[in-house]
């Protein structure tokens, strides 16, 4: 298997196969390189076992909440980190810790989109 099945293979364990997909759709027709990219990210997040995926998706959400208006993204790793076992206290809790670093705007937008999440679970 090469770099970039194993990264579909890991994306589609994460994020769902559906999302996976719309990605892969999102991108084909303007910048497939994008799809290819994200791919590699994941081989490699798995090539390097010091953290595991439940802890990579504490810090994507966490690293998307702090940047703001990256709530398709967060919507995504949201279900990703409930896929890979992070359960719904955990990935508020994240968010609430963020509070005093990053302020109530942010935080109350990503717990905004986790309760979409949490209210239309996909696989």
């Amino acid at each position: 298997m090469d770099k970039y099945e194993n990264g579909l293979k890991i994306r589609q364990a994460v994020i769902g196969k559906e999302a996976s997909q719309m990605v892969s759709d999102s991108l084909a027709d303007i910048a497939p390189i994008l799809d290819q990219k994200t791919l590699l990210a994941f081989d490699e997040a798995q090539a390097r076992p010091i953290l595991d995926m439940k802890q990579r998706e504490m810090i994507t959400i966490t690293s998307l909440l702090t940047q703001g208006d990256t709530s398709s993204q967060l919507r995504i790793h949201i279900q990703g980190a409930l896929n890979v076992g992070l359960s719904r206290d955990e990935i508020i809790e994240t968010f609430i810790h963020c509070l005093a670093y990053m302020g109530f705007p942010r935080v109350l937008n990503a717990i905004s989109v986790a309760k979409e999440v949490f209210s239309n679970p996909t696989k």
